[in-house]
């Protein structure tokens, strides 16, 4: 059996996330941290395990390597391993040293990749050989990167290998950088999909916040069991003592995840906790309905990203225990969480008030979050005298201060100006550029991005509102709002995506009893186009968020073809 450790998480270095992890070592040390796929010959299907105490070991020895190689206090570290053990291991271990991780999602592309890359100007880069190939190719951040650090054989790229990383700890002390609450503690790049992707700048006390404001929203406790199909936010699991298990997947396309694989993992290893994307949930709840499926372990599903559609929600919660809740929190990589709500406050009342075009009730604030709602404009806010407050049931600007709340962008500070306002307490107050409502309650209703309301000079209408009335037709799978033409005189389009891709559909039906579901709302009543599109553009990192802004310059070529 494996021996607790000695050491405890020193009270002076509670900023340092990565302390958690030793202090859940010392408290649970033979406490399963990770089971990962099995990458040996022979093993397909079958997985391997790491225990906290051996996790925070291998961990240790990562940081003690890192820094003996010259990744130590600020050093920005790109760091592009696959989802599993040795993910997280590195991950904790350059908090550890003191170092900087630089986070990119791999699925937006190779041209933005090096875009982010060249803009963070990392010093170093972990990455497995793949990775450091195309870095190599690409001429990612080359006038930056002189570290490099490869898992498995590095065939010649440079650097070491993650093998030899470790060996260079020899027997040195563990370490634990005593981080300051303001100090950089990571830089995480947005998806970019609804503009360009930006790297947030964490500073330790953000991380510290999230893994509270995450424990107290969703009840998580030591010993719940996680399915990570979304490797950052897995990154949280050893912080809450929870075991992380990495199903045999593809992360940067959740929607094309195996639902059989990820029920045979949830039985297998009795996973209480799963966090997924829309997408991930509309395939996983099919099958169980399908498959007459039970996933009686499962006490709590988390679903971000985008807005998770009521009858995904409802059909994911026939496939759970009775006392399970589906969270749906709302958020940004900026800011998160905000809000959330579960399966039981999704009340009828509030799904009827989504299908008349209220927009998505997101929930209340979690505390100490403050929301307002406030006059929309495209300016600069620098202060927060210069805003105006809407009245409850109104629409606005959504705009958010807490805890997790970043304070800036790396290396935009044009971004950062916009996206920021300075509040009379000293506290930074972040634009989520999304459009709300606050009603009476308390809760907060999303009705879209503000970049992606249409304005057609007489009215503005928000995607999310609009959507709403039209999802309820039985052949639509989602709809999409968006404008064609300058703004200001723009033409309301609504396309479509049909459930019945493989039978036939009556279009002439569908797109009069469209037209007809529009008129029975004051709201909708301007939207007279309908477009039939055979698969939605979505974002690389959730397969979820629908990219507007190409589906309107489809809609313009094809309205312009006739």
């Amino acid at each position: 059996m494996d021996k607790p450790l000695n050491k405890s998480w020193d009270s002076d270095k509670l900023c340092n996330v990565a302390g958690a992890l030793a202090e859940q070592a010392r408290l649970h040390p033979d406490l399963v941290a990770v089971r990962y796929p099995d990458q040996r010959p022979f093993r397909k299907g079958q997985y391997q395990s790491c225990s906290y105490y051996q996790l925070e070991h291998l961990s240790n020895s990562y940081a003690r390597g890192l820094q003996v190689y010259g990744i130590g206090p600020g050093v920005r570290t790109a760091l592009m391993l696959r989802p599993g053990l040795e993910f997280i291991a590195v991950f904790f271990a350059l908090f550890k040293a003191g170092a900087v991780p630089v986070l990119i999602d791999p699925g937006i592309g190779l041209k933005s990749l090096k875009q982010c890359l060249d803009e963070a100007a990392p010093q170093a880069f972990i990455g497995v050989f793949k990775a450091q190939l195309a870095r190599k190719l690409k001429g990612w951040a080359k006038d930056s990167c002189t570290l490099f650090v490869t898992q498995g054989p590095g065939f010649g790229l440079g650097g070491i290998s993650l093998k030899k990383l470790a060996a260079l700890a020899g027997n040195s002390q563990d370490i634990l950088h005593a981080a300051k609450p303001d100090e950089m503690a990571a830089i995480l790049f947005t998806s970019g999909s609804t503009g360009v992707p930006k790297g947030v700048v964490y500073r330790h006390r953000h991380f510290t916040a999230q893994v509270d404001l995450l424990k107290r929203s969703f009840e998580i406790e030591p010993g719940d069991v996680g399915l990570s199909t979304f490797p950052p936010f897995a990154l949280f699991d050893p912080a809450l003592g929870m075991t992380t298990v990495v199903p045999l997947m593809d992360p940067s396309r959740p929607a094309d995840a195996d639902p059989a694989e990820l029920v045979k993992v949830i039985d297998e290893f009795q996973v209480t906790n799963v966090f997924g994307s829309p997408a991930l949930l509309n395939n996983l709840s099919l099958y169980c309905e399908q498959q007459k499926v039970r996933l009686w372990s499962i006490k709590r599903v988390i679903s971000a990203g985008a807005a998770v559609p009521v009858a995904t929600i409802r059909r994911m919660q026939g496939a759970l225990a009775n006392d399970a809740l589906i969270h749906t929190p709302y958020g940004a990589t900026e800011c998160l969480p905000v809000s959330t709500i579960n399966s039981q406050e999704l009340t009828q009342k509030i799904t009827d008030m989504t299908e008349s075009g209220e927009g998505i009730c997101v929930g209340k604030p979690v505390a100490p979050n403050r929301v307002r709602v406030i006059r929309i404009t495209d300016n600069v806010i620098t202060d927060l005298s210069e805003v105006t407050d809407m009245p409850h049931g109104m629409v606005g600007e959504i705009l958010v201060s807490g805890p997790s709340c970043t304070d800036s962008y790396w290396a935009r500070d044009t971004d950062t100006e916009l996206a920021k306002v300075a509040g009379e307490d000293g506290t930074v107050w972040h634009r989520m550029g999304d459009a709300g409502i606050l009603d009476g309650s308390g809760c907060l209703w999303y009705c879209g991005r503000l970049s992606q309301r249409v304005n057609t000079g007489t009215e503005t209408l928000f995607p999310d509102q609009v959507e709403g009335i039209f999802n309820q037709h039985p052949d639509a799978a989602r709809t999409a709002l968006v404008g064609v033409g300058p703004q200001g005189a723009q033409l309301p389009v609504l396309c479509v995506e049909l459930l019945g891709k493989l039978a036939p559909v009556d279009m002439e039906r569908v797109h009069y009893d469209l037209l007809q579901l529009g008129q029975a709302f004051p709201l909708t009543r301007s939207v007279r186009t309908v477009l039939v599109h055979p698969a939605f553009p979505v974002d690389s990192r959730h397969n979820s968020k629908i990219h507007r802004e190409e589906l309107a310059a489809w809609a313009m070529q094809k309205m312009q073809q006739g």
